[in-house]
């Protein structure tokens, strides 16, 4: 803080003159009575002039001083003005002066840290004119450190301000003002309770991933200097942030400073998160040393979440005649950042296809592994030639056992026009005509075999 002023002020110049008001229509002797009586009563043009006098500054704090570890509070400062004016004078032809000797003039305070474990985020506060016995209040905003130790704290009331020293007055129009400029310092004080302090050593992430649910592991310590007892360690979720507490509370009993302990928590993270890390905040809930339960303050993590468990199929389109049934095969990959369980894909089937055998089997998939589906599929003779699209999806468990559906896949279902003895077959007509010749031939071949073996027969005869 710096404090720049002229160490002395000029001397101002007092200049006054007094009218004569007239009495009209007051008798002569009367006024001259009045006037006598009031020249012996009051001295003609007395002033009133005081001396050794200065102002006294004190300060204290209006309303608490305490704070706990971590916390931003608003101090309330009063400085308070003691200052006397020891000595009065009144005289003739005197000038009453401007300014008493009790006032100071332009003060100007501000806090400061000195050597207690805070932050004083306010600058230096012009209060202006405190003229004696009087008091004003100035607030100053303090942020304690998280990891300041309790205890008893002074923080430092710098000052500045101007005063009255001298004014001589030389004839009836002139005054030399002399001010002298104070600086100074006042004890605020502060106190910092003592507090169980968290301090997260360490938060790992066990399967937790995008809209999936996982586990924190933590360790954390008490970094403060009180000895919790009944403490119960909680999980809190901070703001908006996609990590949701399920199982948000661990009792871990007594807490003394220093000590670590290991606690695990069940969490779940939305899906609509990113893989990136995201906060959650941690606090201690304890008894103190007069039996009240206390929260302290809360400390932020951060957790790393991983990507989202996904599915792609990688296969070419499954391609089908109009009227055709066959056992399809579809390949799918984990296109996830996490491992799955027991997954079994399905096929969703819409007309112009129907299924009697929907879910496959696909096993653990690693992320980057693939696995082939087989499904029963059917295509109505009135399907249309062109590409369709059937939803699929894949049910499979966590590593922690839970249980998940997939966003939909879709499986492309290409059906085209038979060629080959599929069309013979695939169309009534050529069928129906299939069949005439077929019959036809074997009638023919039945008729020339039967001739044949008649013919031997009456050879031989």
């Amino acid at each position: 803080m710096t404090w720049n002023r002229p160490k002395k002020m000029l001397t101002d110049t007092e200049k006054k003159s007094g009218k004569t008001r007239g009495f009209s229509g007051v008798p002569y002797l009367l006024f001259l009575g009045v006037t006598l009586v009031f020249s012996l009563a009051v001295p003609v043009n007395a002033g009133i002039v005081y001396s050794q006098g200065s102002p006294q500054l004190s300060a204290y704090v209006y309303g608490s001083n305490e704070a706990s570890p971590g916390d931003a509070i608003d101090l309330a400062v009063v400085v308070r003005n003691t200052g006397l004016n020891e000595i009065k004078y009144v005289q003739n032809s005197t000038t009453t002066r401007d300014d008493l000797p009790n006032t100071a003039k332009f003060l100007l305070v501000g806090l400061t840290a000195g050597d207690a474990p805070v932050v004083i985020k306010t600058d230096p506060q012009m209060i202006g004119d405190l003229k004696g016995a009087s008091e004003v209040r100035s607030v100053f905003s303090v942020k304690v450190n998280a990891d300041a130790p309790s205890g008893t704290y002074i923080l430092p009331l710098q000052y500045n301000y101007t005063y009255l020293y001298t004014a001589d007055q030389y004839d009836s129009a002139s005054i030399r003002y002399t001010y002298w400029i104070v600086n100074g310092t006042l004890p605020v004080q502060i106190v910092i309770r003592p507090d169980v302090i968290v301090d997260v050593l360490s938060a790992k992430p066990d399967h937790l991933n995008v809209g999936t649910e996982g586990y924190i592991d933590m360790k954390i310590r008490n970094a403060g200097s009180v000895y919790g007892r009944k403490a119960v360690v909680r999980v809190l979720r901070n703001g908006n942030s996609p990590i949701l507490p399920n199982d948000s509370s661990v009792y871990i009993g007594d807490f003394p400073p220093g000590s670590v302990v290991d606690c695990r928590y069940r969490v779940s993270v939305s899906g609509d998160a990113q893989p990136q890390s995201y906060p959650a905040d941690v606090v201690v809930e304890y008894e103190n040393d007069e039996g009240d339960f206390i929260p302290s303050r809360s400390e932020t993590i951060g957790v790393p979440i991983g990507g989202k468990v996904d599915f792609a199929i990688v296969s070419d389109p499954v391609v089908m005649n109009p009227g055709n049934k066959r056992v399809v095969t579809v390949t799918y990959r984990n296109t996830g950042a996490a491992t799955v369980y027991s997954a079994e894909a399905r096929i969703i089937a819409v007309d112009p296809f129907t299924t009697n055998d929907d879910i496959s089997s696909l096993g653990d998939l690693r992320p980057g592994d693939s696995a082939t589906a087989s499904f029963g599929l059917t295509a109505d003779r009135t399907a249309l030639l062109k590409e369709y699209g059937l939803d699929s999806e894949v049910r499979y468990r966590d590593g922690i056992n839970n249980s998940y559906i997939s966003d939909p896949v879709t499986v492309r279902i290409d059906v085209t026009q038979p060629s080959g003895i599929s069309a013979i077959l695939s169309n009534p007509v050529y069928l129906s005509i299939t069949i005439i010749l077929l019959i036809a031939a074997i009638y023919f071949a039945f008729s020339f075999r039967k001739k044949k073996r008649f013919g031997k027969i009456r050879g031989a005869g």
